[in-house]
């Protein structure tokens, strides 16, 4: 286990604390806040206890070059100042405030490239390092690997965010409940690969749906009409299935879906088995696979969901991601300990209002899904192990 933030004495010193604030903007206007209010519960450990903050995060994909406009963190410390009912200073100025948000990390290609010099400028505005940015905690930039390097001799921390996604993502899923379920979606099979192959004979069965199941069922020999398929990955597929049939894990795959001949809504759907006809193509799982998928969640004790079942964008090929997300949350009711990995299966679990039905929603991605690849990180590495 890892040093929080709440474990070192902060009074009187300045806390320079990496967090996610990557939001989506709208017109220059927050689309969803979420990631600035994980953030509260370590900004507010310091700030009540006598310390003081230098904030710290990237917005979108600037190129680098200096300041773009629409990437800006602004809006950003608005928010954040209604949110916690205080000032909070904007920009690289002023470094004395108690609460200074700096500008977009990203604007200096020294962030992406790990410059040692731009990690030592950071690394002045600070007595104290945090990292509470799980979003990146697999990406070996200067906020995440060079600062904590320079300001080594000195309190390196994980805040409370960070903290809880490595417990649940490592500690539950190294100590899981049996029966333990594992539910992996998404559009490509290459995206989960090596998850599938590290989770194999770990847990008791995994339940595979998405644009992914069609490549499985291409490498099963099935007809799968003009469903997405990653052509090149049919031999990869195929080790893993006869990996599969070997070890004790189960691995299923959907045996009926639903399909149409585009994604658009109000298009004519049928529901089949295989074969899926030609010119039709799967964009859900089927009534039998959800039943299924949904009797095995109810008997689990820890569940891991990465990845929708199907087009969950455009009605009525969301109806198989919400009775996953459904069975999922009625098996927490239960005392299922259940995780679900961020992006679409996060962005679903809100789509369906059962966010405070989940045990732990992750605020990564593609940080949780590289801990279910089994992944180390070495931005975590780097900060102190608790006493």
């Amino acid at each position: 286990m890892k040093r929080t933030i709440e474990q070192v004495d902060v009074e009187g010193k300045r806390v320079l604390m990496r967090v996610d604030f990557n939001v989506p903007l709208q017109n220059g206007e927050i689309a969803d806040d979420r990631r600035i209010q994980m953030a509260l519960p370590s900004i507010n450990s310091v700030l009540e206890r006598g310390g003081t903050l230098t904030l710290m995060s990237h917005l979108g994909r600037p190129k680098g070059e200096g300041i773009e406009p629409e990437f800006s963190l602004k809006p950003v410390a608005e928010r954040l100042a209604q949110l916690l009912g205080r000032p909070v200073f904007f920009g690289n100025e002023n470094p004395t405030a108690d609460i200074v948000l700096l500008e977009n990390l990203r604007f200096d290609a020294g962030e992406k490239n790990g410059s040692k010099a731009f990690s030592e400028k950071l690394s002045s505005l600070g007595d104290i390092y945090c990292n509470d940015a799980f979003g990146t905690a697999h990406r070996n930039h200067a906020s995440m690997v060079g600062v904590p390097a320079a300001m080594e001799g000195k309190p390196r921390v994980a805040g409370l965010l960070l903290a809880s996604e490595l417990q649940y993502l490592d500690d539950t899923i190294q100590n899981a409940k049996k029966p333990f379920v594992a539910v992996l979606g998404g559009a490509k099979v290459s995206d989960k690969m090596n998850a599938i192959n590290h989770l194999l004979g770990k847990v008791d069965t995994i339940l595979i749906g998405g644009a992914m199941a069609y490549t499985f069922l291409v490498a099963s020999d099935e007809s799968v009409g003009k469903s997405l398929v990653e052509r090149d990955r049919i031999d990869d597929a195929k080790k893993i299935l006869d990996a599969a049939a070997a070890s004790p894990t189960d691995l299923l795959l959907p045996h009926d879906h639903i399909c149409a001949q585009q994604i658009a809504h109000g298009t004519p759907v049928k529901i089949t088995q295989e074969p899926i006809p030609e010119g039709w193509m799967g964009l859900d799982i089927g009534p039998e696979t959800q039943a299924r998928y949904a009797n095995l969640l109810s008997l689990a004790k820890t569940i891991v969901w990465n990845g929708p079942m199907g087009v969950f964008e455009t009605p009525p090929f969301d109806v198989g991601t919400q009775q996953i997300a459904e069975a999922i949350a009625k098996a927490t009711e239960k005392g299922a300990v259940s995780i679900v990995g961020g992006g679409d299966s996060a962005a679903a679990i809100a789509a369906f209002d059962l966010e405070s039905q989940i045990t732990h929603i992750s605020t990564g991605g593609g940080a949780s899904l590289q801990m279910l690849e089994g992944k180390s990180f070495h931005s975590v590495e780097m900060l102190d192990n608790a006493l």
